[in-house]
């Protein structure tokens, strides 16, 4: 039967349409989810608190997702959406995988983004920030960090984000400063602390030291110099016409995309296994624009592999190479040292392995205080002095011969994060001192600050560290071992989704260098710690420290910054101790989260609360730029105090761009607004979104891809509308055993094992794709094109009491049990609306556990079956609906198939109602060498009921209009209407 049937002029003057059972429900077609999300969040009211309690009163074991901190600054965007939906993912599917799931979210609030709004806001008003004194500066971060957590959490509500959200964690609560001073006292107390004077990456529009984790790379395109260096002493090693008077001074040259940094150099590396020469110029390029700086007679030295580059960059035509040269023992003059003698220090050349000859020139110019390279061959060549060159704005200090004053970057107004006049300048003094040989342009791979966008530059400066490489005898590492090698010990103990990201995280840990955590800002947690003034060591005073970590959990930080030093102190002199006013990496207030948000709610802990946690936590989950990031900081931090990561298992997700695969960005208007998304579709709009993508890798986003998850989610709405229709009114007493089962109907219950296998597993490896997708499928093939399709003419028009009916309503409710379970972590505002339209009084649909699936569900025999039927009801649907085309038919209930095709195609339909399975009155099977199917149309009465044409309509003479089946329906209605 296709549809309800109508009266026709060959039916009696009865109407039957009130004896057909169509579905009826009140769950409506269109979602309107808009407008019922907000209704379900309000019935649902503490749902996070509920579930907990289910889960504890069944002794449920305990699940802990440790929430990577969002920044609190503006509007949620795509990204926030789809990383807490992910989390949602986690927590829902947890808890109906039957735990008791521990998920607090929590916010990052210190740090540069926060502290240029209220500089923006100070400015506004009239003020700069020395004006502004550090209390009431942080006071106004404080409370603009504030107001966005409210805002957030709002907004991560309206997407349906479950989680402890009444004791959210905020990085700048006082209880978790305090515990981050503590944990920052864990790396002063056991030696991994210490202070350094090294080149680190330098943020002169921020005025700041940077980590690794806060830089990201852009094409930048820089000037390139190709400068001289006049030899001006050998050792007796060397040819003795080297220098000799009637030649001109050779000269080493040095290749650099940093110019500004020229005034800087000290030294000279070369690569002791490169090949080098000294070449002489004997012509050059003709019918040039401008005069070349090289001239015939120059001597250079130079790496052989690179000599030919250098010489067409030049413009060079022609040259002889003299002889081999050995750097060794060699020394130059500073490139400008005839302009000023400032510069009139002797240049040592210094051997290095960091010297390649597969650029440049063979040698590097060496700035020990512009270059972590430059620096450790400095050092290693036992050199102590580095110079400073650069202030913190990124201009030369006033005592730099020649450039002082000059900037390297701008950092104000519209030209900020743009070079400076250093450049120039350096480069115009070369010419002048007869040293630049060439000059261009390079586009190339450039870090910048990931906060302000601008280049960064390395700067000599003073710097707190935690020691990557030192072994420590006792404390929180295994004795012997460094810092680097238990981070990398614990990565091979972690699991990660996907497996590539262990391998990336690896290589970063055994790259790296110490870490870098002190900043000099306003906005953060302080190194809240005194420094000796006469042995520059950190004081270590257990009583110091607890006076310290007391006061901040009371005050916040900001106490830090006006309590007298005597505070702290205690017996202490203040005279002879200084205190450290930098603030910490945020990275290591993110990275200390576990210790606030799992250490006070461990069991071990002596916690008897209801809100029991467990550490190491099963879960951190981030997008995959923070295996740099917090994953890192985590486990470094981790390490460092407990000798271990602190997550048992590691999940990375990509980022979202828009529909051409392009970075969303507010300038080209590309972006999608999840907020707008809820209020335009509906949360679980998005939410399916975030299911059907491969998160693994980078999504996309835009208005077409929603409108396919548009339509995915009306098939999803209409299949469960359907199966609500289909059970109105069933009851225990209608439910039929599996041995009385059809053979449909226990095909239709070995999918449901089969899925319910599918569903467990890849929720339990968080394959969310996999559970959604093969759902879809599942409904769309299995469930409407072949189940409901066959067995709607049971539904409609068989007797109630009938086994076939009875069996399909069977297994409907089964399959209701278990789509409603297995989606409710995905689209759980769908699922509670077609969960308590059945049943009202049954509490939330979040709170079920996915039904215990029978293991004699399990019957591949009517798998192997059903795919050979469906093999045959391809065909013969084909056939039909060329029938249906060339008006041979109006529906399959007016065709008489005949089909053909071998003995074997025909096995599978034994016992079955051919007919019944391609929805047409009748069907002949005939044995032939293939599958062919010719359409008659069918010679009999037409039921006036359900429309078949079938040879017993008028069998019974109460119903002459009927065929047997339905007058035996119709006479058992109007026994029970009466």
């Amino acid at each position: 039967m296709a549809d309800a049937p109508e009266n026709t002029s060959e039916s009696t003057a009865r109407d039957y349409r009130d004896t057909v059972f169509l579905p009826e429900t009140p769950f409506p077609m269109r979602g309107g989810l808009p407008q019922k999300e907000p209704v379900i969040l309000e019935q649902w009211g503490d749902l996070y608190g509920t579930l907990r309690a289910e889960r504890q009163k069944q002794n449920a074991p305990l699940y802990v997702l440790h929430d990577g901190p969002p920044y609190a600054n503006g509007d949620i965007h795509i990204g926030h959406a789809l990383n807490k939906t992910l989390k949602d993912f986690v927590v829902r599917s947890r808890f109906l995988l039957g735990y008791d799931v521990d998920y607090v979210p929590g916010w990052d609030c210190h740090g540069l983004p926060i502290e240029w709004k209220i500089e923006e806001q100070f400015r506004a008003k009239g003020r700069r920030k020395d004006e502004v004194s550090k209390d009431e500066f942080r006071r106004a971060c404080r409370e603009y960090a504030g107001k966005y957590i409210d805002l957030q959490k709002d907004q991560f509500h309206r997407l349906g984000i479950v989680g402890d959200f009444a004791n959210r964690y905020a990085t700048m609560d006082f209880t978790s400063e305090a515990a981050i001073v503590a944990e920052f006292h864990k790396f002063k107390n056991s030696g991994q602390l210490y202070r350094g004077s090294k080149p680190v990456m330098w943020s002169p529009v921020e005025r700041t030291a940077l980590a690794d984790a806060e830089i990201e790379y852009h094409d930048h395109v820089s000037p390139t110099i190709w400068v001289k260096f006049p030899v001006t002493a050998m050792s007796d090693d060397h040819p003795d016409d080297l220098l000799a008077f009637r030649s001109s001074t050779p000269s080493i040259v040095i290749w650099t995309t940093t110019p500004w940094t020229i005034p800087a150099n000290r030294a000279i590396s070369y690569g002791p296994e490169i090949a080098y020469g000294l070449y002489e110029v004997t012509a050059m390029e003709e019918g040039l624009e401008f005069a070349p700086w090289a001239k015939p007679g120059d001597r250079l030295i130079l790496a052989d592999k690179l000599a030919e580059e250098v010489f067409k960059a030049a413009k060079i035509a022609a040259w002889t190479r003299v002889y081999d040269i050995n750097p060794s023992g060699l020394e130059t003059a500073h490139p400008l040292a005839a302009l000023d003698s400032g510069y009139g220090f002797s240049v040592p050349l210094l051997a290095g392995d960091h010297v390649t000859d597969d650029a440049g020139t063979g040698f590097v110019h060496t700035a020990p205080g512009h270059g972590a390279d430059d620096f450790e061959v400095w050092k290693a060549h036992g050199h102590h002095e580095v110079p400073d060159t650069v202030d913190p704005d990124g201009a030369y200090y006033p005592g730099v011969p020649l450039f002082a004053g000059l900037k390297v970057l701008e950092t104000e107004g519209k030209k900020t994060g743009k070079f400076g006049p250093a450049n120039g300048a350096v480069m115009e003094k070369l010419i002048e001192a007869g040293n630049l040989l060439a000059r261009g342009r390079l586009e190339h791979s450039y870090p910048h600050s990931w906060r302000s966008k601008a280049p960064i530059i390395f700067r000599n400066t003073p710097q707190w560290f935690i020691r990557m490489d030192t072994p420590l005898e006792g404390g929180p590492l295994k004795s012997g071992d460094t810092l680097r090698e238990t981070a990398l010990n614990a990565i091979d103990a972690t699991a990660f989704h996907p497996v590539a990201g262990k391998n990336r995280i690896r290589s970063m840990v055994e790259g790296r260098p110490d870490w870098l955590v002190s900043r000099q800002r306003a906005w953060g947690t302080p190194l809240a710690m005194f420094i000796d003034k006469q042995t520059g060591q950190p004081l270590h005073d257990p009583e110091v420290d607890a006076r310290i970590v007391a006061a901040v959990a009371e005050h916040g930080a900001d106490i830090w910054f006006t309590a007298p030093d005597s505070d702290f102190l205690g017996a202490h002199d203040p005279a002879r101790y200084e205190k450290v006013e930098d603030i910490l990496d945020v990275w290591f207030d993110s990275g200390s989260t576990h210790a606030f948000t799992l250490d006070p709610r461990l069991t071990e802990n002596g916690y008897t609360g209801d809100r029991p946690a467990h550490w190491p936590a099963d879960l951190y989950l981030e997008g995959s730029d923070q295996h740099r990031g917090w994953f890192q900081s985590s486990l470094l931090e981790g390490c460092g105090t407990r000798g271990r990561a602190p997550f048992k298992a590691v999940l990375t997700h990509g980022f979202t761009l828009d529909e051409k695969g392009e970075k969303m960005s507010k300038s080209k208007g590309n972006t999608t607004d999840p907020l707008t998304i809820i209020k335009e579709s509906g949360a679980d709009i998005l939410r399916l979104w975030v299911a059907l993508v491969d998160y693994s890798d980078d999504q996309r986003i835009g208005k077409q891809i929603l409108q396919t998850t548009v339509d995915a989610y009306r098939k999803l709405r209409n299949t469960v509308r359907y199966l609500l229709g289909a059970l109105a009114d069933f009851d225990e007493a209608e439910r039929l055993p599996l041995d009385q089962m059809p053979p449909l109907e226990r095909f239709i219950l070995h999918r449901l094992h089969e899925l319910d296998a599918q569903v467990r597993a890849a929720y339990a490896e968080y394959r969310f794709q996999d559970v959604v997708r093969p759902v879809l499928e599942f409904c769309a093939g299995d469930l409407s094109a072949l189940y409901f399709d066959i067995r709607k003419d049971a539904l409609y028009c068989d007797r109630p009491d009938s086994l076939r009916r009875r069996a399909a309503r069977t297994v409907m409710d089964e399959v209701f049990m278990r789509l409603t379970a297995w989606l409710a972590p995905l689209t759980p505002f769908t699922m509670e609306e077609a969960w308590t339209t059945r049943f009202p009084d049954a509490g939330s649909n979040c709170a079920r556990v996915i039904p215990d699936t029978p293991a004699e569900w399990r019957n591949p025999a009517e798998a192997e079956r059903w795919a050979a039927i469906n093999t045959v009801l391809e065909v013969v649907n084909e056939s039909l609906e060329a029938a249906r085309r060339e008006k041979l038919i109006g529906g399959a209930l007016d065709a008489w198939p005949t089909v053909t095709a071998p003995a074997s195609a025909f096995a599978p339909f034994e016992g079955l109602d051919a007919a019944e399975i391609f929805r047409t009155s009748g069907a002949d099977l005939v044995e032939g060498e293939t599958i062919s199917v010719t359409v008659a149309v069918a010679d009999n009465p037409k039921c006036a009921r359900s429309w078949r044409r079938v040879p017993d309509v008028g069998s019974d003479p109460a119903y002459p209009d009927l065929s047997a089946r339905d007058a035996d329906a119709v006479r058992y209605w109007d026994q029970t209407h009466a």
